[in-house]
């Protein structure tokens, strides 16, 4: 059965601020800016330079930064935008903002990410645009993706929320796409507490987000349609206020000088997890593509439930019973009822129908001690082989 329960719940994910972070935000608050200001700028900056792009526009969550990239693709009511049903609602929600309808297309059951093949047999005269997700920090086939937006005049609008610090065939996740987005919730990689940013080498897009991110307002002179002074501005758009605030800025400044270190010590556990569960017959672990680097915001394990006596549920409920903080990433998006209200019928997406019946994600984040990851493995193959038909023998 379960080893000794520890007295301290493991979360799936978690924030490491130390005391340069703090600091950060300190100088901030003695500053003469707390909204937006020159910590913003230099976060938008330092964010670009690390993925190598031109411009980063940020927001003050991911999801708004999604809802600005589908303003600046010009996404109409009524254009379609294909997704995949494996991520958070955001990612499919920021379509109906634009009062646009979202297409789910089936997952590769190998990667767990959207299937360019799919992605082709969703295509028609209505589709405007692709959003990729990179699910648990693995790259898409974003070449294979390229190629079908060239094909059809799409616009792609990579959803990379799990994904700073991936790296596709040797190119940084945030270089490649359109528009990329990145969010800063405290479980990803680095934190501003909310936030998120869009990345792109588009002049327009990055002009257009830059507007819609603060109520569709320039103070551009070359672009005003009257001049009453220095003081003067246009709202020329119906934007939102979805800046970031000077006070995020700079925690994600401070964050993402440690990005390396972060990433390191997230695949080492994933290393650790991939070794100890190897030999354990119920439990399938993430693969990865060759030329992918990911950034492993989510270690997910898949369960063979053929080799079980028990359901995926009795595993999650044994696994918090002790402590440990697991998760389901996710419920396919066209399940909650606010998708089946509007048509969406179960039976779309068989493949991501399928992994969603079989997956618990484990705790994983940079804070980790070695102590904790031994535990979590101890009480996953405890469980799994207690529950397993055969038992202790059924190991490879």
């Amino acid at each position: 059965m379960t080893k000794q329960v520890e007295n301290k719940f493991i979360p799936y994910g978690h924030q490491q601020i130390d005391q340069d972070d703090i600091d950060a935000v300190i100088s901030v608050l003695q500053s003469d800016y707390l909204t937006t200001g020159p910590e913003v700028n230099r976060f938008e900056a330092a964010v670009a330079n690390y993925v190598g792009t031109k411009y980063a526009v940020a927001f003050s969550n991911g999801t708004a930064a999604l809802h600005g990239a589908c303003y600046a693709a010009d996404i109409q009511e009524d254009d379609e935008v294909i997704t995949s049903p494996m991520t958070f609602v955001a990612s499919s929600n920021c379509v109906l903002y634009m009062g646009a309808n979202p297409v789910f297309a089936d997952i590769d059951p190998k990667t767990y990410n959207i299937d360019p093949i799919e992605i082709s047999k969703k295509i028609t005269d209505k589709t405007k645009a692709i959003i990729p997700v990179d699910f648990t920090g693995q790259p898409c086939e974003l070449d294979k993706i390229k190629e079908i937006a060239t094909k059809y005049n799409l616009v792609v609008i990579e959803d990379a929320a799990h994904a700073l610090g991936a790296e596709y065939k040797g190119r940084k996740v945030g270089s490649i796409s359109d528009m990329t987005m990145f969010s800063f919730h405290p479980v990803k990689h680095i934190t501003t507490g909310e936030g998120g940013i869009i990345t792109t080498n588009n002049k327009k897009y990055y002009e257009k987000l830059m507007e819609f991110r603060s109520h569709g307002i320039t103070r551009d002179r070359t672009k005003l349609e009257e001049d009453h002074g220095p003081w003067y501005y246009e709202m020329q758009s119906l934007g939102y206020n979805y800046r970031m605030t000077d006070i995020q800025a700079a925690l994600g400044t401070s964050q993402l000088n440690k990005i390396d270190g972060f990433l390191k010590n997230r695949k080492a556990i994933v290393e650790a997890y991939d070794e100890a569960f190897a030999s354990i017959s119920a439990v399938k672990t993430p693969f990865q593509k060759e030329y992918n680097d990911s950034s492993w915001h989510l270690y997910v394990i898949s369960l063979n439930l053929d080799k079980l006596i028990v359901s995926r549920k009795k595993i999650f409920e044994e696994l918090r019973k002790a402590n440990i903080g697991v998760n389901v990433h996710y419920i396919p998006v066209y399940y909650q009822p606010f998708y089946q209200e509007r048509g969406f019928q179960k039976g779309i997406c068989p493949n991501s129908e399928q992994l969603y019946e079989t997956i618990i994600t484990l705790p994983l984040f940079p804070s980790m001690t070695k102590h904790e990851v031994k535990y979590v493995v101890e009480n996953v193959i405890s469980i799994v082989t207690n529950y397993t038909k055969s038992g202790w023998d059924d190991f490879k």
